[in-house]
């Protein structure tokens, strides 16, 4: 089925009581092959909302609050069932991280605001996308697996690539719906359809210029490594 440009979707996870984070977690690794782990998540330090809730990891400044792997590592990421079950089982409110890059998808990510603009553009001109994660801050575009040679040659003939435009690609990842970090929930802007196939997923070069100049006008410059 193909996807219907510009309209939101949600993907329900929850099946037959199983928690949602876990499902999702099984869906990404075992219907679709991706690679995912679960993430550093969050403690509560005895203050109110945000505040009082920091990451899991040891280090105080962490600059993306649960939002990342730390025990065990990113290069423990797996697409087996039993070893996300043994995860999830063990902490069930985990985030979902996954590996990009390889066979499993890359990402480019933007200030929130300036993802909706892209998103707009991108729709105006036709665009068919794939899936989008939304985060209070930040917006992630899925894309088909790219090389950072390819990259390369994409940005390098851009006059100038914005920092607060960043990419996920081999060695990178990113935190999947319906993970809890820092600053609020991570949620599908643009969700896959239900099924067993795994989404489809747009060439980086088709989205990318229109990336670039959304980010360009972002009033933060993205200096920060915010989710």
């Amino acid at each position: 089925m193909r996807e219907i440009l510009g309209r939101r979707r949600r993907l329900l996870f929850r099946r037959k009581g199983m928690p949602a984070p876990l499902e999702a977690a099984l869906t990404c690794a075992t219907a679709w092959q991706w690679p995912v782990l679960p993430g550093a998540g969050l403690k509560t330090s005895g203050g109110r909302g945000d505040r009082g809730r920091g990451c899991a990891c040891p280090d105080p400044e962490c600059a993306v609050p649960g939002a990342h792997p730390f025990d065990p590592g990113l290069l423990a990421a797996t697409t087996d069932e039993r070893m996300v079950r043994w995860w999830w089982a063990n902490r069930p409110t985990a985030p979902i991280v996954m590996a990009t890059g390889g066979t499993a998808p890359c990402a480019l990510s933007l200030p929130a605001a300036a993802g909706e603009r892209a998103l707009v553009a991108l729709d105006e001109m036709g665009m068919r996308l794939g899936p989008v994660v939304a985060t209070p801050t930040r917006w992630s575009l899925l894309v088909a697996p790219y090389t950072l040679e390819r990259l390369g040659e994409l940005l390098y003939a851009k006059d100038r690539v914005p920092s607060s435009l960043r990419f996920h690609g081999e060695g990178g990842y990113l935190v999947l719906p319906p993970s809890e970090a820092v600053g609020g929930q991570v949620r599908w802007e643009r969700a896959p359809l239900p099924g067993s196939a795994a989404p489809w997923l747009p060439d980086v070069e088709a989205v990318v210029d229109a990336l670039v100049e959304a980010s360009t006008s972002a009033p933060d410059g993205g200096s920060r490594l915010a989710y």
